[in-house]
């Protein structure tokens, strides 16, 4: 199996079908047998949907006419991403593309033409991408704009990290273990680490690792999650038995990490729509040996699962854009649409009126999303505060991280190694 053909159909399941990239990966990488090649197909397709943008504009300026066959054009780049950012030799980065085309004769040709006249071509074609703000900046228009509107003075550092490969951190399970510890653990294994100030069990690594490398991953001892994502189980403030909600759960980190930090709750009611996705919760507490009523159901419809005990505490990690993961999953950028955000804006006000009557007199809702986009966030929290005289905001204090906000506080993409984030706080009188 040619990776470079396996990376091009995971390509054109992102382009063509809209697939995200994690599940045309899942999906293609089954061919491919050794770790090695797995690990160099992904490789190319983040990096290739990381500078889309730019190495589409420079592929419009070689090629004559628009390509009919996605998986030519998705060689295509695979091929200018290689002779640009791997570090390939560019003989055999352009032979083992066209190689990769084989069962397609015709496109053989046109992929060593095009390519070889970019390596002729390549300081004059990349000034040209330097002065397109969409390719010197590898993203969609519609976003830029939003970005620069809404962070005018941080808009350039938000696009250049969301260019950047992420860190990879890790959340320690205070009920196996403490940070220390697994700190000198994983030094007896060769990873190197830092510790992160106002997540009290969160590491960085100082070069990402495969899972199965990492200490007693497997016996619940640590977690993959951004430090960004760890601040929710902190603000959410729980105290001893308490009745604690998080609403769109799944894949169940920021749960995890709540009864990892709070073994005395009362009880931990888990709840998304997606029944595959809870399956994941469901695993991920197995492993760290946790336990929380995990159930399948519509957070804009609580009638049908709620038991009708009021929650003392409510987690909504909201349906977002993801624009503050984009360096993660960097076909977010080709993938969302700008219409999408005025219909994610009214299915995340459409759960926040549906489960404010769940809270409890003087409980907390904690608001978070992976977004940078104000209109999902504070202008969001704005309009219900506005909308409920019961609603109060619980001011976050300024602990070293985030940015003010008039209502809650935003993690911009890139600050302290973190995640792009938000989270308000709400109390209910």
């Amino acid at each position: 199996m040619n990776t470079r053909w396996v990376a091009a159909r995971a390509i054109t399941r992102v382009l063509q079908e809209g697939q995200s990239l994690t599940t045309a990966l899942d999906n293609d990488l089954k061919a491919v047998e050794s770790n090695q090649d797995k690990a160099f197909v992904q490789a190319i397709c983040y990096g290739v949907c990381r500078t889309y943008h730019r190495l589409d504009f420079i592929l419009n300026i070689l090629i004559e006419k628009p390509l009919k066959v996605l998986e030519v054009k998705a060689l295509l780049l695979i091929g200018l991403y290689q002779l640009n950012y791997m570090r390939v030799k560019p003989h055999a980065a352009v032979s083992e593309t066209v190689q990769a085309a084989r069962n397609l004769p015709w496109a053989r040709a046109l992929i060593n033409g095009v390519l070889r006249n970019y390596l002729r071509r390549q300081d004059e074609l990349e000034r040209q991408a330097d002065n397109v703000k969409t390719a010197a900046l590898s993203h969609p228009d519609w976003l830029i704009k939003q970005i620069e509107r809404d962070w005018p003075e941080q808009a350039g550092t938000i696009l250049h990290e969301n260019n950047q490969p992420p860190p990879m951190a890790l959340r320690v399970n205070l009920t196996k273990t403490n940070r220390e510890d697994y700190f000198r653990l994983m030094a007896d294994h060769d990873l190197s680490a830092q510790t992160v100030s106002f997540c009290p069990d969160g590491i960085i690594l100082d070069k990402p690792a495969p899972i199965e490398a990492l200490p007693k991953f497997a016996d619940g001892w640590v977690s993959v999650q951004d430090g960004a994502a760890q601040l929710a189980a902190h603000l959410l403030d729980v105290q001893p038995g308490h009745r604690v909600l998080d609403v769109c759960a799944a894949p169940g980190g920021k749960t995890a990490h709540i009864l990892e930090r709070h073994p005395d709750v009362g009880q931990l009611v888990a709840v998304d729509i997606d029944e595959n996705r809870m399956l994941r919760v469901n695993d991920n507490l197995r492993r760290l040996n946790l336990q929380a009523t995990l159930i399948v159901g519509d957070a804009t419809k609580p009638d049908g699962w709620w038991d009708g005990k009021p929650f003392d505490r409510i987690l909504l990690d909201a349906p977002c854009s993801a624009t503050g993961v984009i360096r993660r999953h960097p076909d977010i950028k080709l993938l969302r649409r700008e219409t999408d955000i005025a219909a994610l804006t009214i299915l995340q006000l459409t759960i926040l009126n549906a489960v404010w009557p769940l809270l409890a007199s003087g409980g907390m809702l904690l608001y978070a999303t992976c977004s940078v986009l104000k209109q999902e966030n504070e202008q969001q929290l704005q309009d219900f505060l506005s909308s409920h005289d019961d609603a109060i905001e619980c001011l976050i204090a300024d602990d070293g991280w985030g940015v003010p906000c008039e209502v809650g506080r935003q993690v911009l993409t890139g600050e302290s190694s973190m995640d792009g984030f938000y989270y308000a706080r709400l109390i209910k009188q």
